[in-house]
């Protein structure tokens, strides 16, 4: 998908001086695999691992600066500023070449290609979206009703993020400054404030508010197939929640994704499938003891399990088109694996484990492991930056963001060896 490089240099990360400009394309040394960078812009974001950041035709890829939002051709790498301004991204779309954005307490879209721009609506107060359906007839997003304190608070340092780099309005961007970020869950969950689920007409602006609760609601994510499903979760430490959730966007058929089956057993960080059937998550049993990447489908509710190594365990995963490789961003020894050799981008194939005559319920998990490929190092990027894995289109990439460099930029890692 990416033009050719002439030359390719074969670099180690230790001699290069830290700030300066990255290279545009390396060997990593430890794995053999192609890295190319995509953004020229210091402090310049692939978006959060759930937003979808590619458009319809899977030929762009939608990012953020400093400036605002561009858009980076995969064919030819030119890139070209979209919306100017301190905006939000929320995502693009799966029908049209339109990124959706906050810009204030309003809603637009633009297109990529065109650049036409359209006022959608006015936000409630107090309120954010995080999706768009995939016809792209609705959007959803929470507010906090009444004037309670909200512990999660957005205060991104300066130069790593801007508020169109920041993580979908109405989730915790993972440079939260204001608290310790498991104090400031523990103060969040424990708030109870009223909160209001509700979603937007595209064409009328129309607000409707579809579900209320007490419960701390965050992590909208609506199915890239089906219009009519909404996935969401109940926010704060993974080991006090019951986490993950699907309701129509009419307020009714709420289904409990994960019900969990031990003390200590944590869920969480879920994401579509592109097909709209499964929805992925990290499971662990108990939290930071033994590793799974699980799924449900939602039409059968068949489940599955992929067993992880500690050091494989990643912060976010992802999927490709097909459903048939995943990705991992890899964590430092202080998140919750404490893994000691965890630092990588990660390519996981998928290995379904079957026993022969053994008993096979129903409602019984298929158990399998993902096989795993180191393809960047990482030891040099700062974690405080989670690096958001996604396989491009055409699946023949990994994008993550990294500060290995010191700024920010865009990078993509080639699946195949290079030869």
């Amino acid at each position: 998908m990416f033009a050719r490089i002439g030359l390719v240099a074969i670099l180690t990360l230790p001699a290069l001086l830290h700030g300066a400009e990255p290279p545009k394309s390396w060997i990593d040394p430890d794995t053999g695999h192609r890295v190319v960078r995509l953004t020229e812009e210091p402090n310049s974001a692939s978006l959060y691992f759930n937003q979808n950041g590619y458009t319809a035709d899977g030929k762009k890829m939608v990012y953020t600066t400093p400036e605002g939002i561009s858009a980076l051709d995969l064919e030819t790498r030119i890139a070209k500023s979209v919306v100017k301004g301190r905006v939000q991204v929320i995502v693009t779309g799966h029908k049209t070449q339109n990124v959706y954005y906050r810009k204030g307490d309003e809603i637009f879209s633009t297109n990529v290609d065109t650049l036409d721009t359209r006022r959608i609506a006015k936000l409630p107060v107090r309120g954010s979206v995080a999706t768009v359906n995939a016809d792209e007839t609705l959007l959803a997003g929470t507010y906090i009703e009444g004037d309670g304190q909200d512990f999660a608070g957005r205060n991104p340092p300066p130069g790593q993020a801007t508020a169109a780099s920041a993580a979908p309005a109405g989730q915790t961007h993972p440079l939260e400054q204001a608290l310790n970020k498991g104090q400031m869950m523990e103060q969040r969950l424990a708030a109870h404030l009223p909160m209001a689920m509700f979603t937007i007409n595209a064409s009328s602006g129309e607000v409707k508010v579809i579900h209320r609760a007490t419960d701390w609601l965050n992590h909208l994510e609506f199915s890239p197939t089906d219009p009519n499903l909404l996935m969401f979760c109940h926010e704060g430490p993974w080991h006090k929640v019951d986490r993950i959730w699907t309701i129509h966007p009419d307020g009714s058929h709420i289904v409990q994704v994960h019900k969990r089956t031990m003390a200590g057993e944590i869920f969480g960080h879920e994401f579509w499938g592109h097909d709209g059937k499964t929805i992925w998550y990290d499971l662990q049993t108990p939290r930071g003891e033994d590793f799974w990447l699980a799924g449900y489908n939602v039409e059968t509710g068949e489940r599955t399990r992929y067993h992880l190594q500690r050091d494989e365990w990643s912060i976010h995963f992802n999927v490709t088109l097909d459903g048939k490789l995943f990705c991992g961003d890899g964590g430092d020894p202080g998140q919750v694996a404490k893994a000691k050799n965890g630092q990588w981008i990660y390519l996981f194939r998928p290995e379904a484990l079957k026993f022969q005559g053994a008993l096979n319920e129903k409602d019984f998990w298929q158990p399998g492991v993902l096989r795993a490929e180191k393809l960047v190092n990482m030891a040099k990027h700062t974690y405080l930056l989670e690096p958001n894995v996604s396989f491009t289109p055409d699946q023949k990439w990994v994008v993550f963001r990294s500060n290995m460099f010191g700024a920010t930029y865009t990078f993509a890692v080639e699946v195949a060896k290079a030869q």
